[in-house]
């Protein structure tokens, strides 16, 4: 027997194709869902997007038959639209607070009543919502099409034990490893099972199928050294410029950020391969809003941007009195060699031969990422940084957010690569705030 589905309207404004997602079943949207759709049509953020694409979904689907009585989709579900019977009086467990919620519930209440037999679930990403769903006896479920947890997310490394042979074969020619399932660019530590036999960093190259020790740098990228092997990873492919995308994933001081802007000024200083960073990030409150702020596109950006400022700093060795001098962060962005990008502006460009951060990614949704990406012109590189569980925006959450969705996406693409740090290297304190708070 189908099952019917009940969407509420955060699963549309999440994703404008949700409707499609549940094969064969049955797809029922409360009319409230398109009435409350109806207060974000002239939004210009992405949820005025999604609402919008969904509307013309819905007007489409209106010459295909009648979406009261239900329309056949292509994967042999069908899609409604429910009303409440006008005579049911509303549910007395339900408060007058939540006016839409009340009306999609009920709604399910009485489709569940109507079809005894039938299985009615609400889909639903409020999770107050799914409670007090649970609470009146519908079944409820979160909506999420990617279903990756954290800790099943590919991570761009892992360890292998290898004998002697194989890893000094790997330091010179590569060596063959055919009976282990790598990724492309995915980082191995060779551990030598021989006594003393010290362990191998080395990549994984999907063109010749071989795992290749990672070569020696001895000198500093911008001041920068790799404190771990998951930094060396990333160095490592932060300065290849065959890989085109790099997601790095990490706690707060894994040291994503610095690593990202010294390897990008190493890029476009000291062998010119791109003509200048361009460095964004999503604008999202810790905490309470202080409001609108005052000044031109690049002065309301600056409260945004201190993380990055902060950064370059940093890699520029200023001392105190240096700064007392007037010297800042600001000498690099009136050389042009770093620029900040509002992402409200970047749909519909196109970005050539430049090394773009995307920094605190995991705010994006999947949408915004893919139109982040597409902008990416020839000999452009792309670097996408964020911690999964630090997440600000109300309408994502750790397992489906763009930046999750890039790494599931992308894993085997030869001209990406992920690395995953995990060891903290800010401080002492900021590592044992991390791990314990």
């Amino acid at each position: 027997m189908r099952k019917t589905f009940v969407l509420d309207t955060n699963v549309i404004l999440h994703e404008p194709q949700a409707a499609f997602r549940f094969g064969d079943n049955v797809v029922v949207l409360p009319i409230y869902v398109i009435e409350e759709l109806d207060q974000f049509k002239k939004d210009l953020s992405e949820l005025g997007r999604n609402a919008r694409e969904f509307s013309r979904i819905i007007d489409d689907l209106r010459s295909k038959g009648s979406i009261k009585d239900g329309v056949e989709l292509e994967s042999g579900g069908l899609l409604r639209v429910a009303f409440i019977d006008s005579k049911r009086p509303p549910d007395s467990a339900l408060t007058s607070r939540h006016q839409y919620d009340n009306h999609i519930l009920t709604c399910a209440l009485e489709l569940k009543e109507k079809s005894p037999d039938g299985r009615i679930i609400l889909v639903s990403k409020d999770t107050n919502l799914r409670i007090r769903a649970d609470a009146l006896g519908l079944e409820a479920q979160d909506y999420d099409v990617i279903g990756i947890e954290i800790s099943d997310l590919y991570p761009g490394h892992r360890e292998l034990s290898v004998t002697a042979e194989q890893a000094q074969a790997a330091t010179e020619m590569g060596v063959l490893l055919p009976e282990e399932k790598l990724h492309p660019n995915e980082y191995v530590v060779l551990k030598n099972e021989a006594k003393g036999g010290q362990p191998v960093l080395a990549r994984y190259d999907p063109a010749s199928g071989r795992v290749r020790a990672l070569p020696r740098r001895r000198e500093a990228v911008w001041g920068i050294q790799p404190r771990n092997r998951e930094q060396s990873f990333a160095l490592d492919l932060l300065l290849d410029n065959d890989v085109k995308l790099v997601t790095l994933i990490g706690k707060a001081g894994t040291g994503k950020t610095l690593l990202a802007l010294a390897a990008a000024l190493f890029k476009v200083t000291e062998e010119d391969t791109y003509q200048r960073v361009l460095v964004s990030r999503p604008i999202f409150p810790l905490g309470r809003d202080i409001g609108f702020l005052p000044g031109t596109v690049e002065e309301k950006l600056a409260p945004w941007m201190k993380p990055i400022y902060d950064n370059v700093e940093l890699l520029l060795g200023l001392t105190q009195t240096d700064r007392k001098d007037g010297r800042s962060h600001q000498e690099l962005f009136e050389l042009g060699l770093i620029m900040i990008e509002p992402l409200t502006y970047i749909r519909g460009r196109s970005i050539p031969n430049q090394y773009i951060i995307i920094d605190e990614a995991q705010n994006l949704t999947p949408h915004e990422v893919k139109t982040i990406v597409t902008r990416a012109g020839e000999g452009t590189k792309m670097v996408f940084t964020g911690d999964p569980y630090q997440i600000d925006n109300p309408y994502v959450d750790s397992t489906n957010n763009g930046l999750v969705h890039l790494v599931n996406k992308f894993k085997d693409q030869a001209i990406a690569g992920t690395v995953t740090l995990t060891k903290g290297e800010r401080s002492d304190l900021a590592e044992m705030a991390a791990n314990l708070l």
